[in-house]
């Protein structure tokens, strides 16, 4: 079975912000980049690569009615974040993935944010592509 990696199916697309931003601006940035996710970048070098999700400002910012021009990014980012690498098979990445409950991951080189994936690239994309694989012999 040829093997999928996870370069062929990542997003090279995404939006990355600050962790210093508020949360008022986090909420523009994904509204104008149409994502529900940000990167939030590393604030020195020993720092590590966070992530926000829509689900963690409904979560710490909304449900607990506090002013998301008063919350910064890094008080409710999820940090560090779990990553992956360009290499990785689909098939290795779909067992993190479900063994650590992920809905995305920054996919990291050299410690370089290439891109982001998710369960629905991984099965849409990757699966689809065993599937006419197995089809065509």
């Amino acid at each position: 079975m040829k093997i999928i990696r996870v370069k062929d199916v990542m997003k090279t697309t995404f939006a990355t912000i600050d962790g210093s931003a508020t949360v008022s601006e986090a909420v523009k940035l994904m509204k104008a980049s149409k994502t529900a996710m940000l990167i939030v970048n590393k604030r020195h070098e020993d720092d590590e690569i966070g992530m926000l999700t829509s689900a963690d400002i409904a979560r710490h910012v909304l449900a607990k009615d506090r002013s998301p021009s008063r919350v910064n990014v890094y008080e409710i980012m999820t940090c560090p974040v779990i990553q992956v690498y360009p290499e990785m098979d689909i098939r290795l990445c779909s067992r993190l993935f479900s063994t650590y409950n992920l809905v995305r991951a920054p996919v990291v080189e050299n410690d370089i944010v290439l891109g982001v994936v998710s369960p629905n690239s991984l099965v849409l994309d990757g699966l689809y592509q065993y599937a006419n694989d197995t089809n065509v012999q």
